[in-house]
């Protein structure tokens, strides 16, 4: 292994590798920002400009905007409560409201260091502890990808703003509309009402435009009040010193790294589910938890953190087994194939510059998206100086093409208007919008799994709730799910 490690610490600090993993940065910091492009369409696009590079470089490249567009997600999120990507719905639960205080250069330079020990967390886990983390995937089967998914819902409670019948609602209304469309397992149409553009179900991505996009736009439209142009809410001091803030508050960071990164190795559960379950974790644990959701940063450095160690969780099945860990891995699984290499155990026999050489080049990824990041929102964070009209009409451009941009379909664009009106009627009533992400996100692979495990049981419920007790990660997770629940309806009022 030795010999291995040295072969890819060199080949990633060739200058073309070093050139690759920039540009990659650079784009996917971009990526991410704008709602509607997430991780995973940033790598797909940029395959075919692989081609014409070396192996390494070409995943160097794409390695850089994975990582990159899963941080600057939180750059939208932060200035403006709309998520870039997925990941970051969690972090608009405090970063916003820290925008909000004339905070918001210290959130993005929370969420810029936060993202990169996260992901350097999980890097060193996939360069050392990739056997051991791959042999734990594969114990995992339907029962506890199904127990892992109903664990999410019971951080609804947590996620609570002062009301848990309004989160419960909204949990459950992002559940009825995760079943929107064809079952995983018996084909069958439900709640489509004969529209072929729900034939597949409500894209996350669409939603996600919808929840966060419309409704800002409307709150801004109709804010009486002149905005107020005052340099102190758009003040970016503070960003460049906050690193010495997140390593102070070392337990919520290893504790949130270690989330990230085992919630990664599971194939299908993916960043947001990791940093919801990080953010609830720091929330229980929290001297001050009355502050989450409105400016804490131990919530913000607790969201950031995971989701950006999922992204070294991720690969870890994906190199060591040829297993996709989510979406953006599957894509560079067929980036490797086009190069000619299979992923696996013999990837790192056979081509150990190529393997070594990108988890490498994935640590200087890391590092790098720090000073771009920091660079781009130094600027990116005067937009909210904007007059209200531009700034509203900007969003609501960007939203369009977004929505439109995932499948081509003008559909698309009338359901994410349509979902708007709901997150605004949510917002009117004041019912919170995280508990409709998190069901959107879990219903699928709720559902999904509970039907492979019926399958496998012959549909005999009794057999499958026996599995739920007696293998061992199923009862872990039992008891984690009854925990949740109990400190869940323990939680002071309006905590």
């Amino acid at each position: 292994m030795l010999e291995g490690l040295t072969i890819g610490f060199l080949t990633a600090v060739q200058p073309a590798m070093l050139i690759a993993v920039l540009l990659g940065v650079i784009g996917g910091v971009f990526i991410g920002m704008l709602p509607g492009l997430t991780s995973t369409m940033g790598v797909a696009l940029l395959i075919p400009v692989t081609f014409a590079f070396p192996p390494e470089v070409g995943l160097a490249l794409l390695g850089g905007i994975y990582l990159a567009s899963t941080f600057s997600g939180s750059i939208s999120a932060i200035l403006l409560n709309i998520p870039g990507t997925p990941s970051a719905v969690a972090t608009c639960q405090d970063g916003y409201p820290m925008t909000q205080q004339g905070r918001a250069g210290r959130a993005i330079g929370l969420s810029v260091y936060a993202s990169c020990l996260g992901g350097l967390f999980s890097t060193l886990a996939l360069l050392f502890l990739a056997p051991a983390l791959s042999a734990f995937s594969l114990m995992l089967g339907a029962p506890e990808y199904f127990l892992l998914a109903v664990f999410g819902v019971t951080i609804i409670a947590s996620l609570s703003e002062g009301d848990l019948l309004k989160s419960l609602l909204s949990g459950g209304l992002g559940l009825i509309v995760s079943v929107v469309g064809m079952h995983p397992m018996t084909g069958e149409m439900r709640l489509t009402f004969g529209m072929p553009s729900l034939y597949d179900g409500v894209p996350l991505v669409i939603s996600l435009i919808g929840l966060y996009s419309v409704p800002e736009v409307i709150s801004i439209l109709s804010d009486r009040q002149a905005r107020d142009a005052d340099n102190t809410k758009s003040s970016f001091s503070g960003a460049f010193k906050t690193l010495r803030d997140v390593l102070a508050d070392w337990l919520n960071l290893v504790r949130s790294s270690v989330i990230g990164t085992l919630v990664g190795i599971v194939p299908g559960a993916g960043s947001s589910i990791a940093s919801f379950i990080a953010y609830d974790a720091a929330k229980r644990s929290s001297k001050t938890p009355e502050k989450f959701g409105h400016g804490s940063e131990e919530g913000l450095i607790a969201a950031e953190t995971a989701n950006n160690a999922v992204t070294g969780g991720s690969l870890v099945p994906l190199m060591t087994l040829g297993i996709p860990g989510n979406a953006v891995t599957a894509v560079l699984m067929g980036g490797l194939i086009i190069h000619g290499l299979a992923p696996g155990p013999m990837l790192f026999e056979n081509t150990p510059n190529v393997a070594y050489g990108f988890i490498f080049s994935l640590f200087i990824s890391n590092i790098f998206f720090v000073p771009v990041g920091l660079l781009i929102a130094r600027y990116c964070v005067r937009v909210i100086l904007l007059p209200k009209e531009i700034l509203a009409t900007a969003i609501l451009a960007l939203a369009t093409i977004g929505a439109f941009a995932i499948r081509g379909q003008i559909g698309d664009v009338v359901m994410m208007t349509g979902i708007g009106f709901i997150g605004y009627m949510f917002s009117v009533f004041g019912v919170p919008r995280a508990p409709m992400v998190l069901g959107l996100v879990l219903g699928t692979m709720a559902e999904s799994n509970l039907s492979r495990a019926l399958t496998l049981v012959q549909g005999d419920a009794g057999t499958l709730l026996m599995q739920f007790v007696t293998r061992p990660f199923s009862l872990a997770l039992v008891l984690l799910c009854a925990l949740s629940i109990y400190f869940g309806l323990r939680k002071p009022k309006g905590a």
